[in-house]
């Protein structure tokens, strides 16, 4: 590619029906002027344009980044719902278990209770009986002493 400088210090051989060497000079200040413009602004375009890309990876490297960052909240996030599903089944199990344990001593002790309640009844009977009986016999007794005073 030719530069403003190759442009400026190209010189043509000289003939005699030629060009006018002035005007070829002035025409090739012109081009050299136009060119070196457009030259310089190609540069800085190469330069915003590397700039750019320069950005454009940045950003993309920045989406990765929040991509992985989702990703990982995501799966985060599933595993504390697994985890807390998990805990909460857990506990339900260990309340149920709880629970039928409680039932069950509540229903033993209700049996206890009633067997013991039953034996005392049962002996409450016995003991009616004898003092019953005891008192039947105090009282013949004292029937016959009244009846041997007579």
């Amino acid at each position: 590619m030719l530069t403003p400088l190759d442009i400026e210090n190209k010189r043509f051989s000289k003939k005699i029906n030629g060009y006018n060497a002035d005007e070829v000079d002035d025409f090739l200040d012109q081009v050299t002027d136009d060119y070196e413009k457009i030259y310089r602004e190609n540069a800085e375009l190469r330069d915003a344009i590397e700039e750019c890309n320069k950005e454009l990876e940045r950003y993309k490297n920045v989406e990765q980044t929040l991509q992985n960052t989702l990703v990982m909240a995501q799966t985060t996030a599933d595993d504390i719902k697994a985890t807390a599903q998990s805990r909460a089944e857990q506990i339900i199990r260990d309340a149920q278990s709880e629970a039928r344990r409680s039932s069950e001593e509540i229903a033993k002790e209700e049996f206890e209770i009633r067997k013991r309640t039953e034996e005392l009844k049962r002996q409450f009977g016995v003991y009616k009986a004898k003092m019953e009986a005891l008192l039947i016999s105090q009282l013949e007794l004292l029937q016959e002493d009244k009846d041997s005073e007579e």
